[in-house]
């Protein structure tokens, strides 16, 4: 994607990531101190049946789709998808990017893990999970990773386009992803509904961070 103002995009992008470090931290002290208990239960009970929280709101084509989504944000696909984008920048010429890509990503998946076991969050008990999980709720690890790679690789991707249009549809598309894991996670019940904004915010912001960082290690 050709930019016409480089200067002012880096900046404007500087400043998304300078915001989405504050929106996180600030996120993060609500919920260590209980202020989000409120909006997080409503939320999460809005996508339950009143009658039986153990039923998710929808038809179980619904359900089952949702399963799907979740899996869109799963190690295994991540990976797989990961690897066949660096392996598509390292035949077109650009072995660089290609390692970037991998490290990125590989930075980001541990700072989950950091994340996750620094606070430690209790997942949500209020309803029966539709998945199964491992680790502890904040942030969505899930709703994190999907951010960080598809945004890493939507970026990577659109700056090899010289439309505006392919460039837009492609990070669209990131988004969209992105979107539908996050949501996943909270209808199943195994994400409170800050979790998974928390996730979509700092890998957001990784993934903004890493691609600001690489053009000016590139020099462009």
């Amino acid at each position: 994607m050709i930019q016409q103002h480089p200067e002012r995009s880096a900046l404007v992008a500087i400043l998304c990531v300078a915001g989405a470090a504050l929106i996180f931290a600030v996120l993060a002290g609500l919920v260590m101190r209980g202020g989000t208990e409120a909006f997080d239960r409503a939320i999460l009970l809005m996508m339950r049946d009143p009658a039986d929280l153990t039923d998710p709101l929808g038809p179980g084509w619904l359900e089952e789709m949702m399963r799907d989504f979740t899996g869109l944000g799963g190690v295994g696909v991540l990976t797989l998808t990961t690897l066949a984008v660096a392996g598509f920048l390292a035949l077109s010429g650009s072995p660089r990017s290609a390692i970037f890509v991998i490290l990125a990503i590989g930075s980001g998946i541990l700072m989950s893990s950091l994340l996750k076991y620094g606070f430690d969050r209790p997942r949500p008990d209020l309803v029966a999970h539709g998945s199964r999980v491992y680790t502890s709720s904040f942030p969505s690890g899930h709703s994190f990773m999907s951010a960080t790679v598809y945004f890493t690789l939507g970026i990577m991707l659109a700056r090899r386009f010289p439309t505006r249009a392919l460039s837009i549809y492609i990070m669209v598309v990131c988004t969209l992803l992105t979107f539908v894991v996050g949501v996943s996670r909270v209808y199943l019940g195994v994400h409170w509904p800050t979790d998974v904004i928390a996730g979509w915010v700092i890998g957001a912001g990784w993934a903004l961070f890493c691609s600001l960082l690489a053009q000016r290690l590139s020099g462009h």
